[in-house]
């Protein structure tokens, strides 16, 4: 059973690069607009999306926490489009991620967040589901409308086991 467990680990631009942009206002210099009055954190990620009559949406979603050790049995993923999830408050959440083996799902990745951080799967990036940790919690999400099947999903036949290292 020792090979279904994985450890989540922080959540790092580097370590995220094979999956997708780490969204951290933190990563870049804001600039002043509105007289001075706001600061904007520009282009944190880009949100590709490609298919005749695509377009990029933005949704809201509401999440109900896991249960920790989490049982990683699903995940899926987007092939005509990015998706990105910014949480709209400072909450850290569990982010999961598989290299494509083939066109399957490799050995899983997890990642927790730090305060603040969303993340951009990139195209036909295997993930699994948005999963905050301890309360609900809300985010804006950024991906693809537009005609055409953009979800596969598969399902693990032994589920993964990701724990997350305490956090106080």
């Amino acid at each position: 059973m020792s090979g279904r467990r994985i450890v989540a680990e922080p959540l790092t631009a580097e370590a995220f690069a094979p999956f997708g942009t780490v969204i951290d206002k933190d990563a870049v210099d804001p600039r002043p607009m509105n007289a001075g009055k706001a600061r904007r954190f520009h282009d944190l990620a880009e949100v590709v999306v490609s298919g005749g009559g695509s377009r990029v949406v933005i949704g809201h979603v509401e999440a109900e926490p896991y249960a920790l050790p989490l049982s990683l049995g699903l995940v899926e993923r987007h092939p005509l489009g990015a998706q990105a999830f910014v949480p709209l408050n400072a909450a850290p959440f569990l982010v999961t991620v598989c290299p494509d083996e083939d066109g399957r799902p490799g050995r899983p990745r997890a990642f927790l967040t730090a305060p603040g951080q969303g993340v951009c799967y990139a195209i036909n990036t295997w993930h699994g589901v948005l999963t905050p940790l301890g309360e609900a919690q809300d985010f804006l999400v950024i991906d693809r409308g537009g005609p055409g099947s953009n979800l596969e999903e598969f399902v693990f036949d032994e589920p993964w086991t990701v724990q997350v290292p305490d956090r106080t």
